[in-house]
């Protein structure tokens, strides 16, 4: 089964694009569906469009479809809002279901956002809860009985080490403790089981493997047997069981869109279907099989092109996500000249270079020419050119 599908994308001629683990590339199907969206649903059909197209129903709609590359069952994912509100929900949640621990439990190679909201998440309760910080090692042997979520990023977003999502979870159930999983790097890289892994909790992002664009509305999912249990912390009118009412008092919807909180948007949840297109069909073995071959091609290319740098993610592809990352003390300026030479990828604090690999639109001759091209900046010293030495807001 081939799984290049280069046609499927909006790609600008003369790019190599490595950073679909950051913001994936365009689907050609993106402009048609929110050029439909805004001119023929909004502008036609105006407010009407919330019933004649259905637009109620799209973030369950698309969380199902999200879900099928997930091992999760209809009616277990919801999409809206930002990946950093859906860790909020999911964490307010389990400490819920945990009442009498005060520990949430995570590694030093997670996002530092969903540290930031668990962080934000303790000041706002003022229960003397603790956030719990260890080497990525050392986090099973750190799930005691004091703790009440272990709220883990699968894929390492500098590194892409790998955290092995069964073993983990049955680890943390096996002392009672609530698991939350943030598939951010996982999702359209890796194949996941959620229904096997027996996790409480998944949430990710959308705008990368899954291309669904910049800001791309987050999923998250909740297994099945817990959707009518857990206690919403942002009660917004979307998640109430019958918005329209207009009740004073907030009643939770009985179904998974008890994790909607405010209004869905629209046109990027529409792109984002449009976008889950591309998907139809792709066997997620045998995408992952594509990548670890690109990745192993990348590594081998590099190494021995430009011994300067140092591999900063795991060698072994079974311990890998689809990224690998080279550590480089002028790596910033680095992917700056890279990218000048038509190459994109992009840059970590403080010196990683990160690479992603999405076989949906790259080949090994990509590769190739990616690691011919690093090699001319490393050897030819490009990087020191001084307009790639003043960063950028984004790196």
């Amino acid at each position: 089964m081939t799984i290049l599908r280069k046609e499927k994308f909006d790609l600008p001629e003369g790019i190599i694009y490595l950073d679909g683990n950051s913001l994936g590339a365009m689907p050609k199907g993106a402009v048609e569906r929110a050029r439909d969206v805004i001119a023929s649903e909004w502008g036609v059909s105006l407010i009407r469009a919330w019933n004649s197209s259905d637009w109620m129903a799209l973030p369950v709609k698309v969380g199902d479809r999200i879900g099928g590359l997930l091992g999760a069952p209809k009616g277990s994912v919801m999409t809206g809002d930002t990946l950093s509100i859906k860790v909020y929900q999911a964490l307010a949640a389990a400490l819920r279901m945990r009442p009498s621990r005060r520990v949430i439990l995570t590694d030093s190679g997670n996002f530092p956002s969903d540290m930031y909201m668990a962080q934000g998440l303790i000041r706002t309760l003022d229960r003397d809860y603790e956030l719990r910080v260890v080497d990525p090692e050392d986090v099973e042997a750190a799930i005691t009985d004091d703790v009440a979520a272990v709220m883990l990023t699968q894929v390492d977003y500098r590194t892409g080490r790998i955290h092995d999502i069964p073993s983990l979870t049955a680890a943390a159930q096996a002392r009672d403790c609530v698991m939350i999983w943030d598939l951010a790097h996982s999702a359209g890289a890796l194949p996941v089981d959620l229904t096997a892994s027996n996790a409480e909790f998944a949430v990710g992002c959308t705008y990368k493997y899954l291309n669904g664009g910049p800001g791309s509305p987050a999923f998250a999912y909740v297994r099945p047997d817990l959707i009518t249990e857990i206690e919403p912390a942002l009660a917004g009118w979307m998640g109430h069981d019958a918005p329209f009412a207009m009740e004073p008092d907030y009643r939770p919807a009985m179904s998974i869109e008890r994790l909607r909180v405010g209004t869905p948007p629209i046109v990027q949840l529409a792109i984002l279907d449009s976008a889950l297109d591309v998907w139809e069909g792709v066997d997620m073995h045998a995408l992952r099989e594509a990548s670890l071959r690109l990745s192993g091609l990348f590594i081998e290319e590099v190494e021995r092109r430009c011994p300067q740098l140092r591999l900063a993610s795991p060698r072994d592809g079974a311990l890998r996500g689809s990224q690998v990352s080279f550590a480089f003390e002028h790596g910033y300026a680095t992917v700056q000249a890279l990218i000048d030479r038509g190459v994109i990828g992009d840059f970590r604090a403080p010196d990683i270079m990160r690479f992603g690999f999405t076989p949906l639109y790259l080949d090994e001759a990509d590769i190739i020419q990616a690691a011919e091209n690093l090699e001319a900046v490393i050897t030819q010293q490009l990087w020191q050119n001084a307009k790639y030495q003043t960063r950028s807001r984004v790196t």
